[in-house]
């Protein structure tokens, strides 16, 4: 059995994240936060743009830890949070609550869940946009 060794999300990693998740806010002219969590659900980055309302920082944040958790972005997990969904009743079943709307995107190198991303404060649809953009800059 051979062991591969994947290097972990870094605090340098996660500030390009912010950044690039930043950028594609600020081209679409939205206020946001973004949230950057690592593999243990630790966080390594926010940042709250001075404008961005203010329930953006929590969304960002829980957005990340459902993504994390899940190790799915949270844009494809809303229909199962639905009444007769699979996870219907897991938004409520946890001491820490996860978020079931887009805009947290998992964190993957070589294939292993390094961590996760959360944007809010724009619509679902951007948010998630913001999140993928940053995801897919990260080397």
């Amino acid at each position: 059995m051979s062991t591969t060794t994947v290097t972990p999300l870094t605090i340098q990693d996660a500030e390009a994240l912010v950044t690039a998740a930043r950028h594609a806010a600020e081209a679409a002219d939205v206020k946001v936060s973004v949230t950057v969590l690592d593999a243990g659900g630790h966080l390594l980055a926010f940042r709250r743009d001075d404008r961005a309302v203010l329930i953006s920082g929590e969304t960002s944040t829980r957005k990340a830890y459902t993504a994390l958790q899940l190790g799915t972005p949270t844009a494809d997990l809303v229909e199962a949070v639905q009444p007769g969904g699979l996870f219907h009743t897991l938004p409520t079943a946890l001491d820490r609550p996860l978020l079931f709307i887009a805009g947290g995107v998992p964190v993957h190198r070589d294939g292993r869940l390094i961590g996760a991303i959360g944007v809010g404060g724009g619509a679902p649809e951007q948010d998630h946009g913001f999140a993928t953009t940053a995801v897919q800059t990260l080397a």
